[in-house]
């Protein structure tokens, strides 16, 4: 088996899988696309040295905050991660491999390596998909402690939840709205697929339509029930001109969303790009 089938084949083996879903690797996977000799073992090798190290130091019977403080203390200030607001969109903050290296990232991928490392010391991470900034919870019997990896894992409250999210919508029920999504936990596949969307955006804004296009695909292969992704993909075969590939993405969108607000306006697409791919035959 060739080097990319091998990779292509763990990519599907980790995005396949229900559980323990190493968010390490699959972020990995995706940077190897780019980095096409990434040697993601050796990576990952790293990552559970730090968790190893870490847990060396630590008592047994350690509190679950005193746990929290020592992971803030170790990821933070001694191994030196940081978000990077000096160039927030650079490429390189949503590469797991570049964030370990340069220690720099954005919130989802210093997300990734915060809860890789507190799991490895027994703390119960999960991800949170909070509006235009991630975030992770601590889950403990008595509720949840939610951390912010992008600003060196400070705890917010409610209120701070509440702030945050006044900025993106507007209605009375802000505090069921801001409950029901820190309650809901970030799946790997929404993890993975957020990490991608923010690299297709990257490349987009630099008008690189091809990786924009390799991001949309693995979108598509971890949300095949996202009807825009197929539109969205289209519009970039569109722009590559590659017509019979934009017209069955226009085709799955309607398949997968027939009442769609744009139904019209992709109908008429279809319609305009059925005599050029069939011309290509």
């Amino acid at each position: 088996m060739s080097a990319q089938a091998a990779e292509i084949d763990r990519w599907a083996r980790i995005t396949g899988a229900s559980e323990d879903v190493s968010l390490a690797e699959g972020a990995l996977l995706i940077a190897a696309e780019e980095y096409r000799d990434l040697d993601v073992d050796g990576y990952l090798h790293r990552v559970d040295e730090m968790g190893a190290t870490l847990r060396r130091r630590l008592r047994s019977d350690i509190s679950t905050t005193e746990a929290l403080l020592a992971l803030n203390r170790y990821v933070f200030e001694e191994l030196g991660f940081s978000g990077n607001a000096d160039d927030y969109y650079d490429a390189r903050n949503s590469y797991l491999n570049d964030v370990i290296d340069r220690k720099l990232g954005i919130p989802i991928t210093l997300a990734v390596i915060y809860i890789e490392i507190g799991r490895r010391i027994g703390l119960p991470l999960q991800g949170v998909s909070f509006p235009s900034h991630f975030l992770v919870k601590c889950v403990l019997r008595e509720g949840a402690i939610i951390l912010d990896p992008y600003a060196r894992g400070a705890s917010l409250g409610l209120e701070d939840l509440k702030q945050r999210m006044q900025a993106l919508v507007k209605d009375v029920e802000l505090d069921q709205i801001v409950m029901n999504t820190v309650l809901t936990p970030a799946s790997p596949t929404d993890i993975f697929a957020r990490i991608l969307r923010n690299l297709r955006a990257i490349h987009l804004s630099k008008g690189d339509r091809l990786r924009a296009l390799g991001a949309s695909t693995r979108i598509i292969t971890l949300t095949p029930g996202a009807a825009e992704e197929y539109r969205d993909r289209a519009q970039l075969y569109l722009e590559l001109e590659c017509f019979r590939a934009a017209l069955e993405d226009f085709r799955s969108y309607l398949r997968v969303k027939p009442d769609a607000p744009d139904s019209e306006a992709v109908t008429a697409h279809i319609a305009e790009l059925e005599p050029v791919a069939a011309r290509l035959n």
